[in-house]
């Protein structure tokens, strides 16, 4: 990590969060959209079910999260940022293995055992990594600069 000021390694941390609370929320607002148009047209599908069900825990957990982190930002010294930043990196592994999860759950589902609840499912938690990966990844690049 190269030489930063704590007051903007707190912007660029800040930023991030409030990056990650705009796609938590939006989440959690497309998948309790997607159920409750759902339960109100009478279809039913396990897909469409199974993916707004996981869109929306996870919107619901990275918002509680985020939030929750927002509330403790502080200035970091030299200690601090550096455990933001192998933070932010154990993060992006995480990010990767719940991609990893998705695939598999989307192959098995559809390959194996023919359940669309278990394609939809893994789709979502595809798409929830990604995005998670995407967030941590840039926050990754501008700390390390």
């Amino acid at each position: 990590m190269q030489f930063m000021w704590a007051d903007t390694l707190l912007a660029v941390e800040r930023a991030h969060l409030v990056r990650l609370i705009v796609w938590s929320g939006s989440s959690l607002l497309v998948g309790s959209t997607l159920l409750g148009l759902m339960r109100l047209r009478g279809h039913r599908s396990a897909l469409l079910d199974h993916f707004g069900l996981q869109t929306a825990a996870w919107g619901a957990l990275a918002l509680a999260l985020a939030l929750a982190r927002l509330q403790r930002l502080m200035l970091r010294d030299l200690a601090g940022a550096t455990r933001l930043d192998r933070f932010v990196w154990l993060n992006i592994g995480l990010d990767v293995g719940y991609v990893m999860v998705g695939f598999t759950l989307l192959l098995f589902g559809w390959r194996s055992v023919r359940r669309l609840g278990l394609v939809g499912a893994g789709l979502a938690v595809v798409v929830q990594g990604s995005a998670l990966a995407l967030l941590h990844l840039v926050l990754a690049s501008q700390i390390s600069r």
